[in-house]
């Protein structure tokens, strides 16, 4: 029988992060003091950080009767959201859009949704998996409501329930055949079902296509993105930063742990991957990441909107980091967990002065940006610096992590995928320098337009910049630590 301390101690994150919920509720109805109530949610998430490295002692194996799995796959994502909601907390703290007297409601929904990914990525049982989603999905709907007396922001909770309650049902249904198929919950005996019977091609790419149908929403693939805009335009400038990394992260988490441990088995050669006989789900997915990638290029190139315009391209990167998922590899995968951390940076980094421009002008338009290297050139130099490395051009980490994913590519000779990508990314240039045009060659209308940065401001970027700069051009550590964290199939 499994220890209670034991369970207890493997779950110690999310235990944590429950308890600074409850913490932050108390101290703000004590308190009344805004800063008080984000000093508290900051060190909750320090405290389950520290459980979160604490625990990778621990061997690899599954706790609470095999419902979630202690692996590095797991650990690593837990560490990524952590480091994610800390991060916007730091954007919220002062934002415009989030009312003093509401923030502590921010902070709630906010741990809630990053309790439901840490558990969503560590589940191996469907009905865990689909009760931690909904947890994510439910919260993330208030969340993009928040400015409830804004009509942007309603019309974003609205279409996001909408299109997710369309989503989580349909992947219900498609769970719940692979129960009926198979007579188990644990995703490790369904593969093993479903490698030795014999089923109906047609009925397996029914419910490879119901669950696709989930996971697509969460990670914005086409044709299951159309929320997306709308959303990240209507909610908080801090929340749609928080929305395009971290929900995106946990959708590619369970989506590598599910198909690659249901729908995909051993090849026989080290690291390395097949399909399931009768439904090449990889040749699927390539065609996704190629509409994926395109399709959200050429709708950012028409955006007059920077938060509009970094959800398209939010889209389209998307449909790059596909192009690691269907090589069936080890350096496939690594290059998708490398380019989500430098993908944090760079995206988090461009909505954080989206954001510290609506500041101070209430304005989310490119227009607003005109002469900002005149006036801002701190602000300006580092929104250069995001846009170049969301780009792929180098020295920046961005360019790093698509040549990982284009080897990947070339490993396996997928060179139709690679064309794409590439004529993708001198498509993206054009719309991300089109910013910087107007920050450095268009000359400010006034010059009372500075921008006036606190010092957690200043901190918060420089943090963001850094490590754009550093990934770009010593990277190896990272992608040591990537490597290893890959880890995410447990025999029992």
């Amino acid at each position: 029988m499994e220890s209670l301390s034991l369970n207890l101690a493997l779950y110690s994150p999310e235990i944590i992060l429950s308890i600074t919920l409850g913490f932050v509720l108390i101290v703000q109805m004590i308190s009344q003091s805004r800063l008080f109530t984000f000093l508290t949610a900051l060190v909750g998430l320090m405290v389950s950080a520290g459980a979160t490295l604490a625990i990778k002692s621990f061997s690899p194996q599954f706790f609470f009767a095999n419902q979630l799995s202690h692996d590095p796959f797991s650990l690593f994502f837990k560490l990524f959201f952590i480091i994610a909601t800390f991060f916007t907390f730091l954007f919220s703290y002062r934002s415009y859009e989030i009312d003093e007297e509401r923030g502590a409601e921010f902070y709630l929904l906010t741990l809630a949704v990053t309790i439901g990914m840490c558990t969503l990525v560590a589940s191996i049982n469907l009905l865990t998996l689909y009760l931690s989603l909904e947890l994510v999905s439910i919260v993330s709907y208030a969340l993009a409501g928040f400015r409830k007396e804004h009509p942007a922001s309603n019309e974003a909770a609205i279409k996001y329930l909408l299109y997710g309650a369309f989503a989580s049902g349909t992947m219900l249904w498609g769970l719940s055949l692979l129960y009926g198929f198979t007579g188990s919950l644990n995703i490790y005996s369904i593969n093993a079902t479903l490698s030795t019977a014999s089923l109906n091609p047609l009925a397996l790419y029914s419910m490879v296509l119901m669950v696709l149908f989930g996971f697509g929403f969460k990670i914005t693939s086409v044709p299951f993105h159309m929320w997306a805009p709308d959303v990240y335009h209507g909610a908080p400038t801090p929340t749609a930063a928080f929305f395009t990394v971290a929900p995106k992260a946990a959708g590619f988490a369970i989506f590598i742990r599910f198909f690659y441990s249901v729908f995909a088995n051993n090849s026989g050669l080290p690291d390395q991957w097949i399909t399931l006989p009768h439904v090449d789900w990889a040749f699927l997915m390539a065609i996704l990441s190629a509409v994926t990638m395109t399709l959200g290029n050429l709708s950012a190139l028409w955006q007059k909107n920077a938060k509009r315009m970094l959800a398209y391209s939010s889209i389209a990167h998307a449909g790059y980091m596909l192009m690691g998922f269907i090589v069936l590899s080890k350096e496939g995968l690594v290059s998708i967990l490398f380019y989500l951390v430098v993908y944090f940076f760079m995206n988090f980094g461009a909505f954080f002065v989206v954001g510290l421009l609506a500041n101070k002008t209430k304005n989310e338009d490119i227009s607003g940006f005109k002469g900002l290297g005149w006036t801002s050139p701190l602000v300006a130099f580092s929104m250069a610096v995001f846009l170049f490395s969301l780009t792929g051009i180098p020295p920046f980490a961005g360019f790093i992590g698509k040549v990982y994913l284009f080897s990947a590519l070339v490993q396996k000779e997928i060179y139709w995928l690679l064309v794409v990508a590439i004529l993708n990314t001198v498509i993206s240039l054009y719309y991300y320098t089109y910013i910087v045009r107007e920050m450095f060659l268009v000359k400010p209308v006034n010059s009372d337009k500075a921008l006036v940065l606190s010092p957690l401001h200043v901190f918060t970027l420089i943090l963001l910049v850094i490590p754009t700069f550093i990934f770009g051009l010593y990277w190896e550590p990272l992608f040591k630590y990537v490597s290893n964290s890959l880890q995410f199939i447990v025999i029992p």
